[in-house]
């Protein structure tokens, strides 16, 4: 895509109602790709999805263990930060130690906890409920602490082509105070606060199945987390357990995902309670200038 492809895109953004707007997309006899809030023959309709999908139902399970005194609900946590978990059991018969209530915990990283033993009322017959667990990422008890984000990435100057409650893809809770940057593929991406690499995607090819494409979640020492969405396929180079600095180098800047054109989507979340949400933040200096640590290096 080109520049003013993206810069008109930025636009439409800024222009937009207070609804989410609605693009349509164009391809020319030469293969000239175009994007307009118009309406046209042939033209397709351009949708963005939640830029943020994440699954961890393969990190974050519910464990059933069966003994002869009856059934042993655990929670197991294979993840490098906290999960918030919420227990609910409902249709319960025949069945003593069931709690009345959903149980809330917050469930420390790579740990386990049982929540729940249920034995049999009638030992003659089986046990029966149905079991739903709700976790989300994070620890909703800490609190954000001030901080004013360097801007992550080495070069530029660039330019913001979506800030945040953007109409075209940033109203979603999860992003709606998110940042996208408009720079050129490979550009260093490096990280704008140190902390616990928690989660990274590095093997998506353009669209690929995940709107965010890869990407690098870093937990924060105050429970917030800098997430870094669009990444060039095979440029992560950090690891899921790793603690890394300020200013470290994480990936190269991709388009890869639900992305109109390359470009950084920038975006800081904290857990509220059972879900995550985008929160309002700073960067400690304006987009479009040169940041002190960006001059030159990999």
């Amino acid at each position: 895509m080109s520049w003013r492809i993206i810069l008109v895109l930025g636009s439409f953004w800024l222009a937009s109602s207070a609804s989410a707007l609605t693009i349509y997309k164009y391809t020319d006899a030469n293969g000239v790709v175009t994007y307009s809030d118009q309406a046209a023959p042939g033209a397709r309709v351009f949708t963005f999805s939640d830029r943020m999908v994440e699954k961890l139902d393969n990190q974050v399970k519910l464990e059933t263990r069966k003994h002869a005194a009856g059934e042993t609900l655990l929670v197991r946590n294979d993840l490098f930060a906290p999960v918030d978990i919420e227990l609910k059991l409902t249709g319960v018969q025949n069945a003593v130690g069931a709690p009345d209530k959903p149980i809330r915990w917050v469930l420390p990283p790579r740990s386990q906890i049982r929540l729940a033993t249920l034995a049999p009322l009638d030992p003659s017959k089986p046990l029966k409920y149905t079991p739903k667990l709700r976790h989300a990422l994070g620890d909703p008890r800490l609190l954000p602490k001030p901080y004013r984000y360097p801007l992550p990435w080495r070069g530029g100057p660039f330019r913001l082509t979506q800030g945040a409650n953007g109409k075209y893809s940033h109203f979603t809770p999860k992003g709606r105070y998110a940042a996208d940057i408009a720079m050129p593929e490979g550009t260093p991406i490096v990280a704008a606060r140190g902390g616990m690499v928690v989660k990274i995607e590095n093997a998506q090819s353009g669209r690929g199945n995940n709107p965010a494409g890869n990407f690098v979640r870093v937990l924060h020492d105050d429970g917030t987390m800098g997430v870094y969405l669009h990444l060039m396929k095979g440029s992560v180079s950090v690891r899921e357990g790793q603690h890394i600095e300020a200013g470290s180098l994480l990936a190269r800047s991709g388009n890869t995902g639900n992305s109109t054109g390359p470009h950084l989507h920038f975006v800081v979340q904290r857990n509220v309670g059972l879900a995550v949400e985008s929160i309002p933040f700073d960067f400690a200096q304006p987009v479009n200038s040169l940041p002190n640590f960006a001059v030159g290096g990999d």
